[in-house]
């Protein structure tokens, strides 16, 4: 990088504004944070508006800006400057790196820190959803959850939405893999009626299942989308229902949509990661 040995702001190593230690590049640091700022609010800005969102004075604004225009990672029409795809390259090597539970697993670890809710993902085998990555923060149900437990589709949240997004051939033979059985008074065992909410979880884009799988148990789950626009896995959250209190009626649905938009959220930035990886 060249940079103008007499301005701190370009000087290789410096503990300044950063964290503890000797071995903080705060040239490169102040770099990233030029890419950080143009986002889908400000996916194209001038000289003087990334300045003021990065805090830096224009001079060196300018020239990081002109540097990652040499770099190929900035365009620039002489008014406005804004990233181009090869800013991808950045994080190719971590998405392709990494399998789907290790996409998925950070951003459950915030969403369940969000929501104080355990929180799992899904995908589907047979008539079976099968965990692949799960944050709990207490313990909600008598048999345990890890990564591999198998419970039956039709009974779960997630199971729900993936069977939901099958095609016609694929969900007649998952339903006919395994019977409808009642696994708690509330669990739907006709056909007809699972298949009528399997349509209306496809067409709203999210399930809730109430004490259909285990007493005391509800979730939430919506699905995560792949590259290919396929429904890859799914998403949950989960919560036990809260002891009763007089005179205050339940609403567990309004409850569990409460968690819908940040559960929605961290759906849609898996299936980012999964589209970038292409």
């Amino acid at each position: 990088m060249v940079y103008d040995a007499g301005d701190p702001d370009g000087a290789e190593e410096s503990s300044a504004g950063g964290p503890p230690g000797t071995q903080y590049v705060q040239s490169l640091a102040r770099g990233l944070d030029v890419i950080r700022a143009f986002d889908a609010e400000h996916p194209a800005m001038t000289l003087t508006d990334v300045a003021r969102r990065t805090g830096l004075s224009r001079a060196t604004a300018r020239r990081f800006l002109h540097t990652l225009a040499d770099l190929g990672y900035v365009r620039f029409d002489g008014k406005l400057f804004e990233l181009t795809a090869q800013v991808l390259q950045l994080g190719y090597s971590y998405l392709s790196s990494h399998t789907l539970p290790q996409l998925i697993e950070p951003v459950l670890e915030e969403l369940s820190a969000e929501l104080n809710e355990s929180c799992s993902a899904s995908i589907l085998d047979g008539a079976d959803v099968v965990y692949i990555a799960r944050v709990h923060t207490r313990r909600i149900m008598r048999v345990g959850i890890a990564v591999g437990t198998r419970f039956p589709a039709y009974a779960t949240s997630m199971g729900r939405v993936l069977l939901a997004h099958l095609d016609p051939q694929e969900l007649d033979r998952a339903l006919a893999a395994r019977p409808l059985v009642p696994l708690t008074p509330n669990t739907i065992v006709s056909e007809e009626s699972l298949r009528r909410e399997l349509a209306a979880v496809r067409e709203r884009g999210w399930c809730f299942v109430d004490q259909e799988l285990e007493t005391g148990l509800r979730s939430i789950a919506v699905p995560v989308f792949g590259a290919d626009g396929t429904v890859q896995a799914a998403l949950n959250a989960s919560t036990s229902t809260p002891a009763p209190s007089p005179g205050t009626p339940e609403e567990p649905l309004a409850t569990a949509l409460e968690m819908l938009p940040k559960l929605s959220a961290a759906a849609d930035r898996i299936s980012a990661a999964l589209r970038a990886r292409r």
